[in-house]
């Protein structure tokens, strides 16, 4: 559990993978690992995802550090565990799902706004907090704003994050920033040109190592 969570800070970057099918998902999970992230997130919302998350753990094994999203669920947390997923992301706080994967000593993120929600999860035992959505909020300026009375507390950005802004979060005191569609480009994904994704993940991989003075 340790190391999935120092793997997810380390990299900076959890890519998260939301298309139409099981096939596109395994193919931009191979992209993104081309292009240098390791970790990856596929949501529930991705027809046949249980089976997407299996296929993923067999064909790339430790290689990848592989994520659930969009889990509202005790039951589908574990459902998702048992087919391979190391840690669990919700969008909303459901203690019932941090419960499920305190249980399993599965690293858990659960999806919070204010500072309340954002305190109740830590409380609760989450490993990292995800803000989300955290652009119609202020962006970094809102990052910065909680780190202030909350240092203690790592959040993950999420909704919004583009490569325009991604080392502006880092800057301002994010462990680790979630990007959706600015990285899994939905044209790049209908036109099975994932080359691009590939090339998007490194320019997140650059603009992180950039914002950590590593770049």
């Amino acid at each position: 559990m340790k190391e999935v969570l120092a793997k997810i800070i380390d990299e900076g970057v959890v890519p998260v993978i939301r298309v139409a099918s099981a096939g596109e998902a395994f193919e931009v999970a191979k992209a993104i690992r081309e292009g240098g992230i390791s970790v990856v997130e596929v949501t529930m919302s991705v027809p046949g995802a249980l089976e997407v998350m299996k296929e993923v753990t067999q064909k790339f094994g430790k290689e990848v550090l592989l994520g659930a999203g969009t889990i509202l669920d005790p039951e589908t947390a574990r459902a998702a565990l048992l087919s391979g997923a190391q840690f669990i992301v919700t969008p909303t706080l459901n203690l019932d799902v941090i419960k499920m994967c305190k249980r399993y000593s599965a690293v858990v993120i659960p999806g919070a706004l204010t500072p309340t929600e954002i305190l109740t999860a830590w409380e609760a035992g989450s490993d990292l907090v995800k803000v989300f959505p955290i652009a119609q909020v202020g962006g970094p300026a809102y990052i910065r704003a909680l780190r202030g009375p909350l240092p203690h507390i790592p959040l993950v950005p999420t909704g919004g994050v583009n490569l325009q802004n991604a080392g502006e979060f880092i800057k301002a005191g994010a462990a680790a920033i979630a990007a959706g569609g600015e990285l899994v480009d939905k044209k790049a994904v209908a036109e099975k040109k994932f080359s691009v994704i590939a090339e998007n993940a490194r320019k997140f991989v650059a603009e992180v190592k950039k914002a950590r003075g590593k770049g």
